[in-house]
């Protein structure tokens, strides 16, 4: 009987997811904030984003990163990326289903900067 091996984490091979997993971490770096999240649209733009945490206003990465998209009139998602140590709620996998054309993919990366999982909304 052979062990099984853990899978690796999956490896974006397109440079536009590993673009916006850039973006995404250089935001929240530059930020200093909990998540980072990075959205492309149908016409390859992308908007990168933080959370922000206010007294009067809290929105995840997410949430900001796809209201950025719907704001400029993008036509649909192409692919998320989000940079946090949480995974996405079902609400905001909800928000980008709604917002994307078509199933797309959502990098999780860690805070360390390593992808940690792929999930499909």
């Amino acid at each position: 009987m052979s062990e099984s091996q853990p899978l690796s984490p999956p490896t974006p091979d397109d440079p536009e997811d590993r673009k916006i997993i850039t973006l995404a971490r250089a935001s929240r770096a530059r930020a200093g904030t909990a998540q980072g999240a990075c959205v492309r649209d149908g016409d390859g733009r992308t908007y990168a984003a933080t959370n922000v945490a206010l007294e009067s206003l809290t929105l995840s990465a997410i949430q900001l990163a796809v209201a950025m998209a719907v704001s400029s009139s993008a036509p649909g998602l192409e692919a998320v990326a989000l940079v946090a140590d949480d995974d996405p709620t079902a609400p905001e996998l909800a928000l980008v289903r709604e917002v994307a054309s078509r199933p797309v993919v959502v990098w999780l990366v860690g805070s360390d900067g390593a992808v940690r999982d792929r999930v499909e909304a």
